[in-house]
């Protein structure tokens, strides 16, 4: 069996959307958060890490959204090392209200183990691997489907940006979870294009909720870079509609992430699911713009 650790966050206000609710985003920022302090609990704290001249760097999450946090509300974020292959480890979280215990996401990332100076993979060694799993370690890793890939239709929505000094961690690059806040600025920017701004969301009284993100991280974006952020939707029903959102770096092209949402539509006030707006899934499929 692994090593099981728990954290329990309390949501605070800058977490929050307009409607109270915690952003997905900062799901990402606790599960990164509890992983860390789960790596330290099993003696893999930063200095550790530092001496072996060695880094995890996250290559793809997989969250699945089956219920909210609101403000002042507490998560407790249990989460465990699922396997470990030669140079990459899978880690399970689970998410739930601290007071209910009411499921609010489950999720999986897949970490890759590198050399800090190069950025090379790097073996993960067997003593690590048991300190992990101190009952013994099966090798039995999880099969890792590939992610889907989509080119972008001639009218994909494009929103241009540069990276911000607020987006970095301490590694120096683009952390893991800005991506996602950039995943949603342009989605919503793609709605205000069509005609959908949040004012007239508002007045439809209706809220953008994703039911699943899938996202994978492929380069380092890196200070001042400019991207380019195009998303388009792949499919689309009153029920569920599953967006696609590619980030570049400008000046070469590269692809630096990728994310897969499916999302609907629920009432602002009660969160119950209703229906996408059949003049919002009209607009989204008419005509973009770049921006």
């Amino acid at each position: 069996m692994p090593r099981v650790h728990e954290r329990t966050f309390r949501v605070r206000a800058a977490e929050c959307d307009i409607h109270g609710v915690v952003r997905d985003a900062n799901l990402l920022r606790y599960m990164e958060t509890a992983a860390y302090d789960a790596s330290a609990a099993a003696g893999y704290d930063r200095a550790r890490y530092l001496a072996l001249g060695r880094i995890w760097l996250i290559r793809e999450t997989l969250l699945d959204l089956h219920g909210e946090l609101r403000l002042e509300e507490a998560v407790t974020v249990r989460t465990w090392v699922a396997d470990f292959r030669r140079v990459r480890s899978r880690r399970a979280y689970e998410l739930r209200h601290a007071d209910t215990g009411a499921l609010v996401a489950t999720a999986v990332t897949d970490w890759a183990f590198l050399e800090t100076a190069t950025g090379r993979p790097a073996a993960i060694p067997p003593e690590m691997v048991a300190a992990f799993f101190p009952e013994g370690y099966a090798d039995t890793p999880d099969p890792r489907p590939r992610f889907p890939s989509a080119e972008p239709p001639a009218d994909a929505y494009t929103h241009r940006r540069r990276v911000e000094w607020r987006d970095l961690d301490s590694a120096g690059h683009v952390n893991n979870a800005a991506y996602l806040d950039y995943v949603e600025e342009a989605a919503r920017r793609h709605l205000a294009a069509c005609g959908w701004p949040t004012a007239r969301l508002v007045e439809a009284e209706v809220a953008l909720a994703a039911h699943q993100h899938h996202i994978e991280y492929r380069q380092q974006a890196l200070p001042d870079e400019e991207l380019a952020v195009t998303t388009w939707l792949v499919s689309a029903a009153p029920e569920t509609a599953l967006r696609h959102t590619v980030v570049r770096r400008q000046a070469d092209g590269e692809v630096l992430a990728q994310a897969r949402t499916a999302w609907g539509c629920v009432h602002p006030l009660t969160r119950r699911r209703v229906p996408i707006p059949a003049a919002l899934l009209e607009a989204l499929t008419a005509v973009q713009r770049v921006a």
